[in-house]
């Protein structure tokens, strides 16, 4: 008799985070920050709904941390309550099962019907030829490639099973570090039938780990973090804010995986940086900032290198500063600031100011266009003097 074909259709998502906290925020968008990761969780639900996925698998890093404050943990509660299809969670570094697990609180996670941690290694039967095998940490630092170890005692079989894990591969980061999961154990494990998908979780951008398509990182279904759009610099979250939908069909031990990476979250963390040198790169960067289309769930971290004078750089300044209210962050990168503001002579002619006015006005022009060590950027606090007595000058005319 010829082995049946099994399909099974799931979510893999992970890094929710739920209780993050990001310091460039002020208190208004961090409320808004935080519904919005509550929001791309609902999100997953309906996913699954809609692409009949059967159950959502979390590999790792659901909680910021295993102590959460009351009302984050209610509200993390909810959503995970409503969620339309049984999920399984995986405790990862930032909420490892350790004695105080917020995974075995009384009344918390592990009480609500339909949801499901994989606190060992044993695999989990979902249903009739269908097996979750999970690799979750116990301590915040594990000491070994606990995917190997979870697959290590299987052997190949003709259910399809998902192994769940969380933590950098080989190849990324400290390559002597024990903990790093080897892709090319995973993929032999997949080829001779012990495991069909790997669910991994750490790293916050979606990312296709093997040529054989079974090993994936999800990335957090909310943006966390940002994408560096600096020229030359490739980096950060350049692909968060999705969910995979995976399915596969198995038919005696060989399988197929098809993988659909769907957006659900709505927020832009961006690093931009700019060169300047009159007022037609001033335009570029106000153009660039007005065309975001959701300022309020937008962060824009920046870097200004080049030279301006009094106009173009209090015109810049202005610019920014009335755009900074529309976003939900919008602020300088110190470290990679080079904007020297200096004036030219004509506009320093033509101040309408006299006495020791002009003279203040000299002497933080000059402190402005010589700072104190080669390669820095006018002191800010400098430039803001400069340039709120250029205002004053200018509403004198």
């Amino acid at each position: 008799m010829k082995p049946v074909t099994a399909t099974l259709t799931f979510i893999h998502t992970s890094d929710f985070q739920l209780g993050m906290t990001r310091k460039f925020l002020p208190p208004d968008a961090q409320s808004r920050f935080d519904a919005a990761r509550l929001e791309a969780v609902a999100k997953l639900g309906e996913l699954a709904r809609d692409k009949g996925a059967e159950f959502i698998v979390v590999a790792g890093d659901v909680f910021e941390h295993n102590t959460l404050e009351p009302r984050t943990h209610e509200r993390a509660l909810e959503v995970l309550r409503a969620l339309p299809v049984p999920v399984y969670l995986l405790p990862g570094n930032h909420d490892p099962l350790v004695a105080d697990s917020i995974f075995t609180r009384r009344e918390g996670v592990a009480e609500i019907d339909g949801v499901h941690v994989l606190r060992d290694f044993d695999p989990v039967e979902v249903r009739e030829g269908v097996e979750i095998v999970g690799a979750p940490l116990t301590t915040k630092h594990a000491s070994e490639d606990l995917c190997a170890r979870a697959i290590a005692p299987l052997a190949p079989s003709e259910n399809i099973r998902v192994l769940v894990g969380h933590g950098a591969v080989e190849g990324f980061g400290d390559q002597d570090n024990p903990s790093l999961i080897s892709v090319a154990g995973l993929d032999n494990a997949a080829s001779e039938g012990v495991i069909d998908y790997v669910a991994l979780g750490d790293t916050h951008s979606t990312q296709d780990l093997s040529s054989s398509g079974r090993v994936w990182y999800s990335g957090s279904p909310e943006t966390t973090d940002f994408h560096d759009r600096r020229e030359g610099v490739a980096g950060g979250e350049t692909d968060s804010g999705n969910a995979l939908v995976v399915t596969v069909e198995k038919r005696g031990m060989e399988s197929t995986v098809q993988v659909e990476s769907v957006p659900v979250g709505e927020w832009t963390f961006e690093e931009l940086a700019w060169e300047v040198a009159g007022p037609e790169d001033v335009d570029l960067i106000l153009d660039q900032l007005r065309a975001y289309p959701h300022k309020d769930r937008t962060v824009i971290r920046y870097s200004i290198t080049g030279t301006l004078g009094l106009e173009d750089t209090a015109r810049l300044e202005r610019g920014i500063t009335k755009l900074s209210h529309a976003f939900a962050a919008l602020y300088e990168h110190q470290r990679y600031m080079g904007l020297y503001l200096q004036p030219s002579d004509e506009e320093l002619a033509n101040l309408p100011l006299s006495g020791y006015a002009r003279e203040a006005m000299a002497e933080l022009a000059a402190a402005a266009s010589a700072p104190s060590l080669p390669g820095e950027a006018s002191d800010p606090v400098v430039r803001d003097a400069l340039n709120l007595l250029f205002r004053l000058s200018e509403e004198a005319k």
